[in-house]
């Protein structure tokens, strides 16, 4: 029976941690913000004044884009939402459920960047159409709005603060917020808690709602917290189900199988776990939905684990690399380059940015570069037009070198690639990522 249950809790930390990793995320940036997004309460914005740098501890953080940020509470009624003209400027605002589901997207893509006014409703809203806003219906009463403001450079930030301020919630007043797990839960088997009123208090589609029924005897559908004082059997079989499923998530996000090119790991799809919530700007499109197994709960993860709150692909696609050309894991203690012939085709910018392992954070370095891409000022490129990016911690000594340079942490490192509106050739083939070569 024990081992039924730790299988099972296994089982559970793979479907839940998306929902409990990212809400952890949520409480975070209401309550003490993230680097240079200062804390706000839920329905009103944060807005970062700068790039991230590696003071801000969030895994895989963007380089390209200033981040404004509001986590919204729909739960004391609709909060309306209105932007301001962006001229044309690249921008989105993701709308981000509890369980990390792709549900609207406002923006450049999405809507078109003129001005607008949106209706941010709760799951059971009955209310009409306003006459003078679009109603986002929100699948879980609590969602996060990711918004990013492309930035042409350190002049740029001034006209990006504007469009900043123009960003409105009213009323601002938060609603319940998130629920309060029960004390006195062991510490080693409190993630287990919060999956239990955190699941309760956001229900899923209904189809996710079904697979939960599985996971209860472990006690995550009862009312009253089973954790606080478990029978031994229930509390050994937590404890080695979350090992076993943080081992099992670790493993599957190096090495699982995705499609990969010369290395890269081709994670163009890993973000498209959503098969029934789809409000203004989101694609109710087959070809943007995972098949709807018990893999797509693992994908989930994987997702949230490497990249919280990344997009759709066809909003942006995102491909890792964690090995050379010869499978040598990427360390900073040997030099490496990668030569663009053809840059990724997109319809708004693309770049790789270097992150540590095993957290994915920004990591310090000299030149205060942590990004490389279609809008860095003063790369040299090859008579042929190609760009070729040296990765290392030292500085190079070689000018061409030096003016392309990407640095690395001094250990193991994982490059990512993000393509921003990419065009189909990143997907059906004809642009091919090349490798990564040891030098």
């Amino acid at each position: 029976m024990t081992e039924n249950l730790s299988d099972l809790a296994d089982e559970a930390f793979i479907y839940g941690f998306p929902l409990v990793f990212n809400l952890e995320e949520v409480d975070r940036f209401t309550e003490t913000g993230v680097g240079a997004l200062d804390a706000a309460p839920f329905n009103r914005f944060a807005h970062a004044t700068e790039l991230a740098d590696p003071s801000a501890k969030f895994v895989s953080i963007n380089n390209d884009t200033v981040y404004s940020i509001a986590q919204i509470d729909t739960s004391g009624g609709p909060i309306r939402l209105e932007v301001p003209d962006a001229a044309g400027r690249y921008y989105v605002l993701q709308f981000v459920d509890a369980w990390t589901n792709n549900f609207a997207y406002v923006g450049d893509r999405g809507t078109g960047t003129g001005a607008g006014a949106f209706l941010l409703v709760p799951p059971d809203w009955s209310g009409g159409e306003p006459s003078d806003a679009t109603v986002i219906r929100l699948p879980t009463s609590v969602a996060s709005i990711v918004g990013r403001w492309a930035v042409a450079g350190e002049a740029d930030l001034a006209a990006v603060r504007e469009l900043q301020a123009g960003l409105t919630l009213a009323p601002a007043g938060a609603g319940e917020g998130l629920p309060v797990p029960t004390e006195g839960v062991a510490d080693d088997i409190s993630w287990f808690e919060r999956l239990r009123i955190w699941m309760q208090a956001f229900p899923p589609a209904g189809r996710d709602r079904e697979y939960q029924e599985r996971f209860r005897p472990l006690g995550l559908l009862d009312h009253d917290s089973p954790f606080a004082s478990p029978s031994d059997e229930l509390a050994g079989a937590l404890r080695s189900g979350l090992a076993a499923g943080r081992s099992r998530m670790e493993t599957a996000l190096r090495d699982g199988e995705v499609p990969r090119q010369n290395g890269w790991s081709l994670t163009y799809h890993a973000f498209d776990y959503n098969l029934d919530f789809f409000e203004v700007g989101a694609l109710d499109d087959e070809r943007w939905k995972l098949p709807d197994t018990e893999d797509r709960y693992l994908l989930r993860t994987l997702a949230a684990r490497g990249g919280l709150w990344g997009n759709h692909g066809y909003e942006a696609a995102y491909a890792m690399v964690y090995e050379d050309a010869d499978g040598g894991q990427l360390d900073g203690a040997g030099r490496y380059e990668v030569t663009f012939v053809t840059e990724p085709p997109c319809g708004a910018f693309w770049s790789v940015t270097m992150y540590d392992l095993p957290d994915f954070y920004l990591v310090a370095n000299a030149i205060d570069r942590y990004s490389i891409g279609d809008r860095t000022k003063g790369l040299l490129r090859g008579a042929d037009g190609s760009l070729t990016i040296h990765m290392q911690s030292e500085e190079p000594t070689d000018p061409e070198a030096r003016a392309n340079w990407l640095p690395t942490p001094p250990g193991p490192f994982r490059p990512l690639l993000r393509v921003y509106e990419p065009d189909d050739a990143i997907f059906d083939g004809r642009f091919e990522l090349p490798p990564i070569r040891k030098t």
